[in-house]
């Protein structure tokens, strides 16, 4: 009954869209017609798939259990059971028969498919091709992603309806649009305009709203409470990006008060711990369209606001659990600001970037988030002692009880889609988290997110390894908890003590999603071939 009503409520919105949707290519801002999933791209989904022998990771935060037996019929895990114990022959009186598929993933780790939380899919002068997106996010183990948005939002509805029917290789996808986005009925500029848009937006299976502000500053805290009641009353998730033109008048704090539901990024919250003062300490020749003033100064704000541990830092912690507020910190799409270097080097680059994607994120004026004017020295220690006290207050606000997501916000800034996801885990790590609380941020808390809206926490669909969720898991070679670099889908080098060559271990082996299961390292091996294809054939900004 629930695949029906998925089914049902895919096709109704696909309907929508096609009657909105309009000149197609204009609505998609650029973005290429998406290529169909061809016959040898998945295996599945089958009567009754069992992958015998793994250790598994729930993703709830129980620790590894091993060897089992995972049974899943058509999209649903229906059994896991243990066969054994770790060194013994395994027990095959216990294990499950009647296998129309079966695959051998003895002492491989099985997770939850990864959950990524703040994502767009590219446009024209980055990443036209969404197919190329795609797969680096399934290739690198994503199997859900929440789009803030993906793309224009008619397109980000039809991807998500060819992505619920898996006709085309995509994440599961979840649409946040940004409010006034798609209707022509004029701006979101008053309260009563603002439920109005909600209700439209509900109308047509988006399923929650990203807040990001009116024109250059924040909106008013009366459409903004407009916006996050409504969204409410009918059952979608609220996210904001606080303008930080906007933060003075409404912070992180305040968004909750108003019953927001979660934040992305850092914007709003140092300044809800601000001590001695309301308003950022701001230079006096500042301008926020410079971007290197923008995220420059941004760094600076560590040594304004209330130190870990006191009485201001606590009593925010306090608040935000009072009010079951959860925060999507994307730390990932940051880091080049404490280290440009390391991030314009990374080893995917060479094979994996596009050449488009990789000119826009070099140093401009006009481009979002290429503010590497003259990056300098002081400007990365500043960032340093930045991330220092936000992976504190993350730390610090799990250890309380709150909720913390992983989210990438990859094409900008020298990250690039799937494999600056995981980096986002290594980065919840360095923050004091440990190996299973960053698996359990990656797929049970992101779950948990995307299920509230409709009052589902206790019955999720994904984000968790147990009898009637959906079959989405990724499989890895080796032990994610003992060394996250696995998951890249570039694996990470070990020396062979036996051949005594350093040899490349991990990548995602198999991405499972709705019970169909992808090569993982054919899909990586595809976006390759699309970057030596894009290399080979280079044409003009004005050809993409």
């Amino acid at each position: 009954m629930k695949r029906f009503h998925s089914l049902l409520r895919a096709t109704l919105a696909l309907a929508a869209v096609a009657v909105l949707a309009g000149n197609a290519l204009a609505q998609q801002g650029g973005m290429e017609e998406t290529n169909r999933r061809r016959a040898d791209e998945g295996d599945g989904p089958h009567d009754r798939l069992i992958l015998r022998g793994g250790i598994y990771i729930d993703g709830a935060g129980s620790p590894p259990l091993g060897p089992v037996d995972i049974v899943v019929e058509d999209d649903r895990i229906v059994s896991i059971e243990a066969v054994g114990f770790p060194g013994a022959p395994i027990n095959e009186a216990r294990r499950p028969q009647g296998a129309t598929r079966e695959i051998d993933v003895s002492g491989m780790y099985i997770l939850p498919g990864l959950v990524d939380m703040h994502v767009h899919t590219g446009g024209a002068g980055k990443a036209p091709q969404a197919e190329y997106t795609h797969k680096l996010w399934m290739g690198n183990g994503v199997t859900t992603a929440r789009g803030v948005g993906f793309g224009p939002m008619m397109w980000s509805l039809q991807q998500k309806a060819l992505a619920e029917r898996n006709e085309i290789v995509a994440p599961r996808m979840f649409v946040y649009a940004r409010p006034g986005e798609g209707w022509d009925r004029g701006a979101v500029d008053s309260p009563e305009a603002a439920r109005e848009w909600v209700r439209w937006a509900a109308q047509v299976d988006v399923q929650g709203a990203k807040i990001d502000g009116l024109k250059l500053t924040s909106y008013p805290p009366a459409i903004m409470e407009a916006l996050i009641d409504e969204a409410h009353q009918h059952g979608l998730g609220t996210v904001a990006h606080l303008a930080q033109t906007g933060v003075a008048r409404m912070n992180a704090l305040d968004a909750a008060e108003l019953g927001l539901d979660m934040m992305t990024h850092y914007y709003g919250l140092f300044e809800a711990l601000f001590e001695g003062r309301t308003i950022q300490d701001f230079p006096a020749d500042y301008n926020y369209q410079n971007e290197q003033h923008r995220f420059g100064q941004v760094g600076r704000l560590w040594q304004q606001s209330a130190e870990p541990g006191s009485e201001a830092w606590n009593a925010l912690i306090e608040r935000f659990l009072e009010l079951d507020f959860a925060i999507d910190p994307t730390m990932t799409i940051y880091e080049a600001s404490r280290d440009v270097m390391r991030a314009r080097e990374a080893e995917w680059h060479e094979e994996y970037t596009l050449p488009t994607q990789w000119d826009f994120y070099q140093p401009s004026r006009q481009a979002h988030g290429s503010y590497w004017f003259y990056w300098t020295t002081e400007d990365e220690y500043h960032w340093g002692k930045f991330y220092e006290k936000w992976m504190r207050f993350l730390n610090d606000y799990k250890n309380a009880g709150g909720i913390v997501t992983t989210g990438s916000d990859s094409g900008f800034i020298y990250k690039l889609y799937g494999f600056d996801y995981i980096r986002e885990l290594e980065l919840l790590r360095e923050a004091g988290f440990n190996p299973l609380e960053v698996i359990r941020a990656a797929t049970y808390h992101g779950a948990l997110q995307l299920h509230k809206p409709k009052g589902l926490e206790n019955d999720l669909d994904f984000g968790v390894l147990e009898v009637g969720a959906k079959a989405d898991m990724i499989v890895v070679e080796e032990n994610p908890l003992e060394n996250l670099k696995v998951l890249y889908g570039t694996g990470t080098p070990r020396l062979n003590d036996e051949t005594g060559e350093v040899e490349r271990v991990g990548g995602v082996k198999y991405t499972i999603k709705d019970g169909i299961v992808y090569d993982a390292k054919q899909l990586l091996e595809d976006v390759r071939e699309m970057v030596r294809q894009a290399k080979a054939n280079p044409v003009s900004e004005e050809g993409w």
